[in-house]
């Protein structure tokens, strides 16, 4: 499973808000701001400034997406 904050960057475009001006308002680095662009893991606590500085949960910025891989560790799985 990984993470995808696909929501966030569609909610901040409906905000008509910047990643800049997300980095401030949430006073968030911009690693965590560059993690996020990749889709990479961060913590809680960014992912809670986040949520307060928008209003909004944590389901309203994220969500859990399945590894595309799991067909190929099926298929590895079945050949031994």
């Amino acid at each position: 499973m990984k993470m995808s904050y696909k929501k966030l960057w569609k909610l901040l475009i409906d905000r008509n808000m910047k990643k800049t001006e997300l980095r401030q308002a949430a006073g968030i680095s911009s690693s965590s701001l560059a993690k996020l662009g990749k889709d990479e893991n961060v913590t809680t606590e960014v992912l809670v400034k986040i949520c307060t500085a928008l209003k909004c949960d944590t389901s309203d910025i994220m969500e859990i997406v399945p590894d595309e891989s799991p067909a190929k560790s099926d298929a590895t799985q079945e050949e031994k």
